[in-house]
């Protein structure tokens, strides 16, 4: 009897302490899955690697769905069309490396999972003299992705530059950052920015070809998995998914995995 007193009391233990995520049983596009959408075009977060969708956010979304004893299904598309396509209901959540802003925030609820920073990144030698985002950028050519947040991070300083009587920066924008990277590449553009994550790969591999210039800008830019606006049951599962991916240590073994330096975590 004492025997199984034990084990009773060892068993509610374990209930007590076993996830708390768990999926809603409504609401979802689709039964016992996770839909999410992501433009796979921002290394390390996601992008396509032999045909297949790969990177942190993809890992990430994995752990969450397996959390959640869940299936996670990913649809790729444009990352412009991410918020409508919430929006409209064909997807769950957006799990796309979407940077956290004020607008955004009018049209999704988010649940953020990182911070981090961007950089200015020029050609080898930097021959069009750019010493950081700063007046030197005056007058030059910033290629950037589409509906990202260094779209409003370059077109705020061609304001700036503007305002203060100078040439404005002219923003080229383009569908993909590799895109973008491209451009500056072939000389089209006299720089580009991107966030220290997407940098660090860059310059890891093509170090002959680019360099960065003046400091980390914007580091406190939070990133979220962003759902539809109310969806209180959602957001609480993926907190809950969230808060035991990162107790049982996948989230610190991601980062490594991805080369992301632990500064990134808001989980400290």
């Amino acid at each position: 009897m004492l025997g199984r007193s034990i084990c009773a009391i060892a068993l509610a233990g374990l209930i007590q302490t076993a996830s708390a995520a768990e999926l809603p049983k409504s609401g979802l596009v689709e039964d016992g899955a996770l839909t999410y959408g992501v433009a796979a075009t921002f290394a390390p977060f996601e992008f396509q690697k032999d045909g297949q969708l790969t990177g942190f956010d993809i890992d990430f979304i994995g752990a969450i769905a397996k959390k959640l004893n869940a299936e996670p299904k990913a649809m790729n598309m444009e990352f412009k069309g991410l918020i409508p396509a919430l929006q409209g209901g064909r997807l769950d959540v957006i799990n796309s490396a979407m940077y956290m802003n004020p607008q955004r925030a009018e049209q999704v609820d988010f649940v953020p999972y990182m911070k981090i920073g961007n950089r200015v990144v020029v050609q080898k030698g930097n021959p069009a003299k750019i010493t950081g985002r700063d007046d030197t950028l005056c007058g030059k050519t910033v290629a950037v992705t589409l509906g990202g947040i260094q779209e409003s991070q370059a077109r705020a300083d061609d304001e700036r530059c503007k305002t203060a009587g100078k040439d404005g920066v002219k923003v080229m924008t383009l569908p993909t950052a590799q895109d973008s990277t491209l451009t500056l590449r072939q000389g089209r553009a006299d720089a580009i920015y991107d966030s220290t994550p997407g940098v660090a790969k860059l310059l890891n591999e093509l170090p002959d070809e680019f360099e960065t210039v003046g400091e980390e800008f914007e580091s406190s830019t939070s990133i979220g998995i962003a759902t539809r606006k109310g969806d209180a049951a959602l957001q609480e599962a993926l907190n809950a998914a969230i808060k035991d991916v990162v107790a049982d240590g996948t989230y610190a073994e991601l980062l490594k995995k991805w080369n992301l330096p632990e500064s990134v975590s808001i989980f400290k």
